[in-house]
């Protein structure tokens, strides 16, 4: 979800929650500490300069359970990020943390926001050697060398 989309939705809203995608909610009394932009300039592992940038919301829980986020105090704090940082349209990574910082993309679905878990890839796939899918075969296609197979009782095993 792109930041503009967010602000699109926000003002229709009664209350911020966000859900993981085990159907667990983020409690209620969570915090943004941050709204920022990240820029990550890296290297594949096909030797190819890639630069990626995301707007980042980290959530957080306190003990500070009488807290509520309201939709237009995050709308307010979205704008100031804009007017003071200069964020961009981008697509929003958030941090929350579990176990440990998860970083999950974002959705809507009509009525709170679904942390979507992120997943790793290889981004050189064809500079690795690794095939996109790996090939199917029947056990039936498959036949032995006679040269090479051992017969039960031959000694050879």
């Amino acid at each position: 979800m792109k930041l503009s989309k967010i602000k699109e939705i926000l003002p229709s809203l009664k209350n911020v929650e966000f859900q993981l995608e085990n159907g667990n909610f983020v409690p209620e009394h969570f915090h943004v500490t941050e709204v920022g932009q990240i820029t990550k300039n890296f290297i594949d592992c096909g030797g190819v300069i890639r630069t990626e940038k995301v707007v980042n919301f980290q959530l957080w829980n306190a003990d500070d359970f009488e807290h509520r986020l309201k939709p237009i105090k995050l709308l307010h704090i979205i704008n100031l990020s804009e007017e003071k940082l200069g964020i961009e349209d981008l697509e929003i990574e958030v941090e929350y943390q579990s176990q440990t910082i998860g970083k999950y993309d974002l959705e809507f679905n009509g009525n709170h926001f679904v942390l979507v878990n992120k997943t790793t890839a290889c981004l050189a796939q064809d500079a690795c050697g690794i095939p996109s899918e790996k090939q199917k075969k029947n056990l039936s296609e498959l036949t032995s060398d006679s040269g090479n197979s051992c017969e039960p009782g031959s000694g050879c095993c």
